[in-house]
């Protein structure tokens, strides 16, 4: 057996260009970036470097990029800097029920410290009814928050008409991009958002990285205290290493031409499964609007784990990557109303820019004889 690496939603390999950038800064960017001297004045300069690929990516300024652990604590910093910025005793957040726990936990928290959360429906392929949105504005809202493209199904929300109607009330509007960026256009004048989450590891950068959109003019509380790093915006000091392969992956991640060779692998995978099982595999998520890479589908009456147990050289989820190992319906899967019959049996394949028709075919080939 060989091993199929079929899990792209949850983490990427490393590119080549990305693994070469970072063996240049190891040598050549160990100085602090904030320093002035012979060895700071390099690692900052592929810092900013690396910031104004970034904003070449997103279409937006380089001050307006701020670097990262990952799309987690970009996710925490938008929610809760926007919490603690808006001087409101209960301050009004609006979500959607199909988010990731990066969201969902932070909201959580914030509605301990007095927070109201709206939690919106989705349908049955995981979208949003913006006319949702409209209704469940307040003049106490601060901050919309949607996700771009969810990290199970692959639901593409419509983010630039919630955003046109935040806007025409004033309000701000956040969206986690951590799945879409690489995979669909992301410039965030299209979308018109003021802030936006993208996570390196999604798109060939190392785990530890990611970066926070803030339009300018737009006022948060810093998620780290400390000194004035990054503008004063978030506290630490910068890694040379990781912000430029940051900065080489969003560089890489502009060409988006290779995602339509995906998506017509992906279609092919589907049309397989429909042909091989029938009405005993079901899709999840929106038919068409839908990440190109993704594949939820479900196996009627099934466990999702148990399948993928038994078959050990394939590397897919059966759920979101934070959930693996749990045996019990996805809150991602319940929202869109999937029965536990169905949902139990959930398996997410997601390809990548490597993935190629052979592995399609023996993934395929072996889901035949492992449900025979």
């Amino acid at each position: 057996m060989r091993d199929i690496y079929l899990d792209f939603n949850a983490s990427t390999p490393v590119a080549p260009e990305v693994s070469e950038i970072m063996r240049h800064a190891l040598k050549t960017g160990h100085g602090n970036p904030s320093s002035s001297h012979w060895a700071g004045v390099p690692a900052r300069q592929m810092v900013e470097d690396a910031r104004t690929r970034v904003a070449d990516l997103l279409g937006c300024s380089p001050r307006e990029i701020v670097f990262t652990s990952g799309g987690s604590e970009a996710n925490n910093h938008a929610l809760k800097g926007a919490f603690f910025a808006s001087g409101r005793e209960r301050p009004h957040f609006i979500t959607s029920s199909a988010e990731h726990p990066a969201i969902v936990a932070p909201l959580h928290f914030l509605e301990r410290l007095g927070a109201r959360v709206t939690w919106l429906p989705v349908d049955g392929t995981g979208l949003v009814d913006p006319g949702d949105l409209r209704r469940a504005i307040t003049p106490d809202t601060v901050l919309v928050s949607i996700m771009h493209a969810n990290n199970e199904t692959g639901t593409i929300q419509p983010i630039a008409e919630c955003a046109a109607i935040a806007r025409e009330h004033g309000v701000r509007f956040h969206t986690d991009a951590a799945q879409s960026v690489g995979k669909i256009p992301t410039r965030v004048d299209v979308l018109g958002v003021d802030l936006l989450t993208m996570a390196g590891h999604k798109f060939h950068a190392p785990k530890g990285v990611g970066a926070l959109f803030i339009r300018d003019g737009l006022q948060l509380e810093p998620f780290i205290h400390g000194a004035g790093h990054e503008s004063g915006r978030r506290a630490g000091t910068e890694s040379a290493m990781l912000t430029a392969a940051l900065g080489v992956a969003a560089s890489l991640a502009s060409n988006l031409g290779l995602m339509e060779q995906v998506q017509a692998l992906r279609d092919r995978f589907w049309a397989a499964l429909e042909d091989a099982f029938g009405d005993s595999v079901v899709l999840n998520g929106h038919p068409e609007c839908r990440l190109p890479n993704t594949l939820n589908v479900a196996f009627v009456g099934c466990v999702g784990a148990e399948i993928l147990a038994a078959m050990p050289e394939v590397a897919a989820s059966t759920g979101s990557a934070c959930h693996s190992g749990r045996v019990e319906l996805s809150p991602v899967l319940e929202a869109m109303g999937v029965t536990p019959q169905v949902g139990m049996g959930a398996v997410r394949f997601s390809l990548g820019r490597t993935t190629t028709a052979d592995e399609i075919d023996h993934v395929v080939t072996r889901l035949r004889r492992v449900l025979s």
